[in-house]
């Protein structure tokens, strides 16, 4: 088997030092009624401090309390009561010698307003879709862009205060950030979209940039990028390495210093002619580190996952390989570590016979 050292070696990214390469990935678990973190959402995240990850990244949280959410008893970080919770979840993950950080999340065109609090408050994307080519609602408002950059800057202001070692900006998956990413969900003419990367990476840069000088030079930021989309697993909206420079080299200017690059499955080549990965390309185009993810130990995707499949555990060589390339910096970790908290303990002192497969029933708990 395989030696897997080199996931438990501390790392110095320089915005941040870890104990390990192992990323307890975001994954939204709906487990805070009145969106509000309680109790058990701490528990929850301590068990992962005590099974030695090198750093927690939070389910994604919410900036509003309107048109950010559209998912039942998903937190946010803005009342005076979901801060206090998250005041506990960090107290509890410091106590345990973790390091923990907070997604920030916007659901733009997957909030469904029928299913809201808000039913009569539209929805928010870059041009009031969420299929390309058919329009749900108005594109945002120049008013209603400058909200958003507020509400995401006043997050991170708070996740800093609260303790958080640092902030994950969730860009991808067609959330919001992301629908002013792709061209597909982009047909601004303003300065906000257009052909050009420069105008469709300009929501997010004015983002992170005016993030970056609230918080300070020394705070981490990182941003999560897919090329997948929830409405199409086969996009690919940057097509070549040099428009994937275009789309990342705005963010690094902003400020951004990590990148957390999604995939389905972390081992597949995001170009011909390539083994890199997305999250090897965005290494190796920008210099800044970044985090892999995508079926990480596990035989099957999360895709399938949600619909009752369950997944065997499975080597982690193809993983070392990478990793011992120096390929990407950091692995973030899903379903194994949702399934077991001890899941990095177990890899370390290669106790494979213990590894737990994962079955949907670990969606309803917070174990």
């Amino acid at each position: 088997m395989t030696s897997v050292n080199i996931l438990f070696q501390p790392v110095d990214l320089g915005v941040i030092k870890l104990a390990n390469r192992i990323v307890m990935a975001p994954m939204t678990r709906s487990f805070s009624p009145g969106h509000v973190p309680g109790p058990d959402v701490a528990a929850y995240y301590r068990r992962r401090a005590e099974g030695d990850v090198g750093l927690i990244l939070t389910e994604g949280v919410s900036t509003n309390t309107t048109t950010a959410t559209g998912t039942p008893n998903v937190p946010n970080i803005v009342t005076e009561e979901a801060r206090a919770g998250w005041k506990t979840v960090v107290d509890e993950v410091k106590a345990a010698g973790g390091k923990i950080g907070v997604q920030l999340w916007h659901e733009g065109p997957f909030r469904n307003p029928s299913k809201t609090a808000h039913p009569d408050i539209p929805s928010w994307s870059a041009s009031g879709e969420k299929t390309p080519g058919k329009p749900l609602w108005a594109p945002m408002t120049e008013a209603e862009i400058e909200t958003a950059i507020v509400e995401f800057v006043d997050a991170a202001v708070a996740a800093k205060a609260l303790g958080f070692d640092c902030v994950e900006f969730h860009g991808a998956h067609s959330y919001l950030i992301d629908s002013f990413f792709w061209a597909a969900t982009n047909h601004r003419d303003d300065r906000w979209g257009g052909p050009d990367w420069k105008d469709r990476t300009a929501f997010a840069c004015e983002i992170v940039r005016r993030a970056r000088a609230a918080v300070g030079p020394d705070f981490p930021l990182l941003i999560r990028l897919s090329q997948w989309k929830q409405q199409d697993f086969a996009a690919k909206p940057a097509a070549t390495p040099d428009e994937m420079l275009a789309w990342l080299t705005p963010l690094v200017d902003a400020g951004v210093d990590i990148f957390h690059c999604s995939q389905r499955r972390f081992w597949e080549p995001e170009f011909d002619g390539s083994d890199l990965n997305f999250a090897g390309w965005a290494r190796k185009l920008t210099g800044k580190p970044s985090i892999s993810v995508g079926s990480v130990g596990l035989s099957g995707e999360f895709t399938a996952a949600y619909a009752g499949e369950e997944s065997e555990p499975t080597s982690l060589d193809r993983l070392v390989e990478r990793m011992e390339r120096e390929e990407f910096d950091l692995i973030a970790v899903g379903r194994a570590l949702l399934q077991d908290p001890q899941w990095a303990i177990k890899v370390r002192e290669g106790r494979s016979d213990a590894l737990m497969r994962f079955t949907k029933d670990a969606l309803a708990t917070l174990s």
